[in-house]
């Protein structure tokens, strides 16, 4: 089968496309890939920059949808059914072996597409918003990067769960993406803590998404009402913040850390659990990823360096078949 490959840790141009051996299915599920999201540890995996650390050569892609050709039994699953899949590797291939439990229904409503842009992000926002933020409907919740997956992601599900959300974006053009993805109002990054006050009548709000980090966290909490809550998500700004811990004690606010993936590690099914919530809302056309930009597998490179160029609106995906 073709694949695309990590062949050494230099960034994006390290990805080159190849024939590999299929995958075995061993107790997973096999899956004929038609297409594959582009995730943000995508782009840190090519420079050995991510958590996990896999010696090269290794094939990309985390999140997948297609047809299963292969499950074993007691799944749950049969060959022919549509499915989306979190792999964590091997996605940007003809085929993937992926554990049961991290494959999942899809809809026949549901375009093969939009199931390849839902596992990473939504997961991640519903354990975030839900589970560790704790939203409740009628709050107010800033959404930084709105404009990127886990932001649009954010704001519809905070959306679906009866939120106000106010989006903190770069450009004109990102406010966009943003309002067309649900988001109430949209704000620039540039200011935003002023513009934020103002909206909320200088009272702040009740929870932020913080993908970014860098130098927006300590305006990020002074912008949380009291008995706020600040979701740590990622730093795609690169820097890494630090907490002034006497911030927390000025109004009761709390730092809330989302290690989504340290968490369902050691709690087989909660992926699944996860999905069987979202369903619902996936099948009313309430959860609906902004596309942005297909490339072909033979391109992969291109596809992971548009996300790492900071250039993709809505979501980048690859397709063995284009």
């Amino acid at each position: 089968m073709r694949a695309a490959r990590v062949t050494r840790l230099d960034g994006p141009g390290s990805i080159e496309v190849g024939d590999v051996p299929e995958p075995s299915g061993d107790g997973r599920v096999l899956v004929d890939v038609v297409a594959a999201g582009v995730t943000f540890p995508d782009t840190l995996l090519t420079r050995g920059q991510y958590q996990i650390k896999p010696p090269p050569p290794f094939i990309l892609g985390c999140e997948v949808a297609g047809v299963v050709r292969a499950a074993p039994e007691g799944s749950g699953l049969a060959a022919g059914d549509r499915v989306a899949a979190f792999p964590g590797f091997g996605g940007f291939a003809e085929v993937v072996a992926v554990e049961p439990d991290m494959v999942f229904p899809l809809p026949g409503t549901v375009p093969f597409e939009v199931g390849a842009a839902l596992p990473m992000n939504y997961l991640t926002v519903h354990f975030g918003l839900l589970r560790r933020g704790a939203l409740r409907a009628g709050e107010t919740v800033l959404v930084h990067g709105a404009a990127g997956g886990v932001g649009t992601a954010a704001i519809q599900l905070a959306k679906a769960s009866g939120a106000t959300v106010i989006a903190v974006v770069s450009t004109e053009d990102k406010a966009a993406v943003a309002r067309a993805a649900g988001a109430d109002d949209a704000v620039l990054a540039d200011g935003f803590r002023a513009a934020v006050k103002e909206r909320t009548g200088g009272r702040g709000v009740d929870l932020v998404v913080d993908p970014v980090g860098g130098d927006r966290f300590t305006d990020s909490m002074r912008s949380l009402a009291p008995e706020g809550r600040l979701l740590v998500v990622g730093f795609t700004g690169g820097e890494i913040p630090t907490v002034k811990v006497n911030r927390l004690l000025l109004n009761n606010i709390s730092v809330v850390g989302v290690g989504w993936g340290a968490f369902w590690q050691s709690r087989p099914g909660y992926l699944r659990e996860q999905w069987a919530d979202l369903l619902p809302l996936l099948e009313a056309g309430r959860l609906d990823p902004p596309l942005g930009r297909t490339y072909p597998l033979e391109r992969a490179a291109e596809a992971v360096a548009e996300l790492d160029e900071r250039r993709a609106t809505g979501k980048i995906l690859v397709k063995p078949a284009l």
